[in-house]
């Protein structure tokens, strides 16, 4: 049963006096009759030239005779219309509607709303009907209607408007400014040109150079009836401090009635801010400018505010020893410049950006350098490739990481870095120094980024590079670093490890500690987007550079640090050997299970308490689990007296900084994850530069479990190698049943499901996996097939290039290489072991590439685009009266897929490289052909063609890249099944 509109109003009203309230910038008369003083009302929170101003006097008293309250409440405005009524509160169903049962369409809802609240509203069903309809807008499946009343033939230029909202043809709020009476106002006597002069007088605007001058009769409501006024819009000419008023000036009197300021000064000068981007440009590489603006105090535009000085709460762009703005990029922790013309890393900037008087560091970005395609005329263009936003960006980073690392401990007593530190320790004078689009004009500084990092008291020095593809090298697209912070923070975390570690005049040392260096600035610039809520550009929040190198899977990374399948056993896994940044993905792997086992036991925490501890108002013993971890590897840093540490020397200090602010009562988790990635107890390093550290997967604060290799039939008296992971070449074997090694064929584990790969004598490379039970010893059994193609079985290599025999060692830290091209059509025969022929159901080739090491037969410099990509194999049978010794003798008898050895961008990985398994048909053969149909260099499409506006760059790798004509490859292996 639908309700009368007018049965559920309920008006507040004094018994003895009418409680009239202020139509914004009215004056009012009290009860008492006494009359207030004229408010100016500020619209927009500026008082930047003249203030907004309103002369009407008075007020309207509300209606005396309607009935009493039924639980509505009714607020009302100077023009004796409530300025607002809303509907009793219910615990069952929330607000009770003003009215119900009104139909579908919300605009003949709000108009029969108001129909039937003729007493409350003054106006008539006619008068109702003449409302105009200024907008009716979606609020989820309901609407505000917003009518606007006309006078006569004059629609109102202020107030005179009802908002309704309305759904499913119910009431639940209004707000309005109507005024009781819509009798048309008296007739203008002044002129437009009269209202104009008045108009511009009152703003000091000089009408012979306003850039706009728009006059409109309108009408204004007022407690002492209609005004009849021109509008009049007055813009200035754009010189000096920008001025802009809409004016009404009456029509009858010349007297001004509003005075509406246009500008937006939301950036005064006591409050400065900064637009960037929370964690990296759109990931599409639209260029939709997703930037946020940030603010020392919270206000109109602000997106995150407060932003401070972590140490002082001042702002950013302040000198702390005058206590002045500077109005630029420089500020007490950071000093931000343009770097363009040089390539030299340590050359400081000369150009920071200028900021307004009003400290505004909002600059256009326009996605130029992408847009371009990396053409470098843009750099002598307008806009000159978006620098001054970049300088803006890096800049408000550059605080951002200071302010985070402060609350964790990166303090002026732990050798932060700060231009003035006051009392608080330290020395002080040494600000991140941060160069923009850095060598921007030098072709040869591309696709990096650094961080040089003194002892505390030598300012430190960041360069943030501009990407493009580069033949044969890397293939990123046209981006600028500046804007991507999973770089920008990693890049600063450098600094903070550097300086944290070893007291103030040492930092990392060691090719070890260089890899931790590289994770922990990875790992702390994951924290801190996590922590803010700001995601980067990537499948999961755990790729670092997503952004720069397009690769949204790992980004400048082997692996998502996620989703790593390393562990301590593989440190010197990667084409170039023992490299900082391939093997920090170790310890970041490690690191990234130690975290999440805090998290496991602490919980994530809502983002509001993510937020909260970031910026240091949460305790970190009430903060959730990955708070913790943070705060406990920032502490370990400060307990290494010494850079020159191991893996197992980091291990332990992260469970001593555990023990000193926890009590140790995570030891068990940080265990149980050091464990699962070879760091366990036993674990043990020659010093920092161990290439090959003895790993160990036992967990002291758990029950452990044992496999034993249990090889059968023909390979049981095989000398076989068990690994954990996913590499052979260059790690380190957890057990093995050669009876000459220390090693025993037993490996104990922390419990879990682990990938395996069992490599032997004769038997080439096994992938399986195995769970590990708690207390129990399994035997892990092996029903191995002979590699035809082993070496160690008699098998021998011939053909094209060099190192043919490393073909086929059955190891994948050696390679086959062709030096010279066309790469299509080089190959390798093998005669394969025994004499008679043998039926080849399935081959493993790799393509992983051998560090550079110093190989007379192999003189040609590594690079990651000459592995192998696509290939053949061909076959020959001698017993068939074949001559094998002919290259005519073989038949093709499988092709590869074109992406045998898949990649992405912007390069190659050892992930990409390793031995894979190949079904061909059954072939009888005495002797097999591997024979190249592309590299990556020569086939990839990924990698083809001209992809940027660079004249002075070329990309395809096919026809530019200096080792385009080499080709390598590290294992041909051959089986029966």
């Amino acid at each position: 049963m639908s309700t009368k509109p007018w049965l559920r109003i309920t008006v507040i009203a004094a018994a003895t006096a009418a409680l009239a309230l202020p139509l914004p910038g009215l004056a009012q008369e009290t009860p008492s009759g006494s009359a207030q003083q004229p408010r100016a009302h500020d619209f927009q929170a500026e008082e930047h030239e003249k203030p907004d101003l309103d002369n009407r006097r008075g007020s309207v008293p509300p209606p005396t005779s309607l009935a009493p309250p039924s639980g509505a409440t009714v607020r009302w405005n100077a023009l004796g219309t409530p300025a607002v009524v809303t509907g009793a509160l219910d615990t069952a169903v929330g607000v009770v509607p003003l009215a119900e049962g009104l139909g579908a369409d919300p605009e003949r809802a709000a108009r029969a709303y108001l129909k039937a609240n003729e007493p409350l509203f003054g106006l008539s069903a006619g008068e109702v009907d003449a409302l105009e309809k200024v907008a009716v807008n979606p609020i989820g499946d309901g609407h505000a209607v917003l009518l606007r009343q006309k006078f006569g033939d004059l629609s109102a230029g202020v107030d005179g408007q009802v908002a309704i909202g309305v759904v499913d043809g119910k009431v639940l709020h209004v707000t309005s400014t109507l005024a009781r009476s819509s009798a048309p106002p008296p007739a203008a006597r002044i002129t437009e040109q009269r209202a104009l002069e008045v108009a511009a007088a009152d703003g000091a605007i000089d009408l012979a150079t306003a850039s706009v001058k728009k006059v409109t009769l309108v009408a204004v409501p007022a407690p002492d009836g209609t005004h009849s006024a021109f509008q009049v819009t007055l813009i200035g000419s754009g010189q000096g401090e920008a001025t802009a008023y809409t004016t009404h000036v009456d029509a009858v009197s010349g007297e001004i009635l509003t005075r509406e300021n246009l500008v937006d000064h939301d950036f005064q000068p006591d409050n400065p801010r900064w637009k960037a981007f929370t964690a990296n440009p759109p990931a599409d590489y639209s260029s939709a400018d997703t930037r946020l603006t940030w603010c020392l105090r919270p206000g109109r535009g602000c997106d995150l505010a407060p932003v401070a000085d972590a140490a002082t709460g001042k702002a950013w762009d302040v000198n702390h020893t005058t206590g002045t703005p500077t109005g630029t990029s420089v500020g007490n922790s950071a000093k931000t410049f343009e770097n363009r013309a040089s390539g030299d890393p340590y050359t400081v900037g000369t150009r920071s950006n200028v900021a307004t008087p009003n400290r505004e560091y909002s600059y256009p970005w326009t996605n130029t350098w992408y847009k371009a395609k990396c053409d470098p005329a843009t750099f002598d263009k307008p806009g000159e490739a978006d620098l001054e936003a970049a300088i803006s960006n890096l800049h408000v980073m550059h605080n951002r990481m200071h302010d985070w690392s402060y609350r964790l401990g990166f303090t002026e007593t732990a050798w932060n870095m700060q231009d003035d530190n006051g009392d608080r320790g330290g020395l002080g004078g040494d600000p991140e120094q941060g160069n923009a689009q850095a060598g921007a004009r030098d072709l040869t500084v591309r696709d990096n980024a650094n961080q040089i990092t003194g002892p505390d008291g030598l300012a430190p020095i960041t360069n943030m590079y501009l990407w493009q593809p580069i033949a044969g090298s890397f293939y990123a697209p046209c981006v600028d670093g500046d804007y991507d912070m999973s770089v920008i923070g990693h890049e600063y975390t450098h600094a903070i490890s550097g300086r944290m570690i070893g007291g103030p005049d040492a930092g990392w040392s060691g090719a070890q500690a260089g890899a931790m260096n590289e994770s922990t600035s990875d790992l702390f610039a994951m924290e801190y987007l996590f922590e803010n809520g700001f995601r980067p550009a990537g499948d999961t929040p755990y790729v670092t550079g997503g952004y720069v190198t397009g690769d949204k899977k790992a980004g400048i990374r082997n692996y998502d640090m996620s989703q790593s399948p390393l562990n301590y056993s593989d440190i010197a896994y990667d084409l170039v050997g023992q490299q900082v940044h391939a093997d920090g993905e170790i310890w970041t792997a490690t690191q990234y299970d130690v975290r999440q086992g805090f998290i496991d036991r602490y919980g994530k925490g809502t983002a509001a308490q993510q937020r909260a501890c970031a910026e240091g108002s949460l305790a970190v013993n009430r903060c959730p689990g990955n708070r913790r971890w943070a705060q406990v590897s920032f502490d370990a840093l400060l307990l290494m007296a010494s850079g020159a540490v191991s893996y197992v020397d980091h291990r332990d200090a992260l469970l001593a900084a555990d023990a000193i602010r926890f009590g140790g009562r995570d030891k068990d988790v940080m265990w149980r994850a050091f464990a699962e990635h070879g760091l366990g107890k036993g674990a043990t390093s020659n010093g920092p530069n161990d290439p090959d550290p003895t790993p160990s997967f036992v967990n002291p604060a758990g029950k452990n479990g044992k496999v034993r290799l249990s090889p059968l039939v023909s390979s049981r008296d095989a000398k076989l190698r068990l690994y954990v992971g996913d590499y052979e070449g260059r790690a380190v074997p957890v057990a093995d049943t050669d009876p000459a090694t220390p090693l025993g064929d037993t490996a104990e584990l922390t419990p879990g499901t682990y990938d395996f790969l069992v490599v032997g004598e004769g038997f080439g490379h096994t992938r399986l996996k195995f769970t590990v039970l708690p207390g129990a010893t399994l035997p892990l059994p092996l029903l191995l097939e002979r590699n035809h193609a082993s070496a160690a079985l008699g098998a021998t290599a011939s053909g094209d290039g060099v190192n043919q025999a490393k073909l086929i060692d059955e190891t994948e830290a050696t390679d086959w290489a062709s030096l010279t091209g066309p790469v299509k059509g080089k190959s390798v025969t093998v005669d394969l072991a025994g004499t008679a022929p043998v039926t080849v159901r399935r081959v493993q080739v790799s393509a992983l590439l051998r560090p550079n090491i110093n190989d007379p037969a192999d003189p040609g410099g590594q690079n990651r685009f000459s592995a192998l990509r696509a290939f053949e194999v061909l076959a020959c049978d001698v017993t068939k009266k074949k001559d094998c010794s002919s290259p005519a003798s073989y038949s093709v008898v499988y092709t590869s897929p074109a992406d045998a050895f898949q990649t992405r961008l912007p390069r190659p990985r050892a992930s990409d490289l390793i031995i894979k398994s190949f079904r061909i048909p059954a072939t009888t053969a005495t002797h097999l052909t591997l024979r190249a149909v592309s590299t990556q260099c020569t086939g990839n499409p990924l990698y083809a063609g001209e992809q940027d506006n660079d004249p002075n760059s070329a990309t395809d790798c096919a026809t530019a890249a200096p080792l385009r004509d080499q080709l390598r490859a590290a294992e041909f292996q051959a089986f029966s099944r």
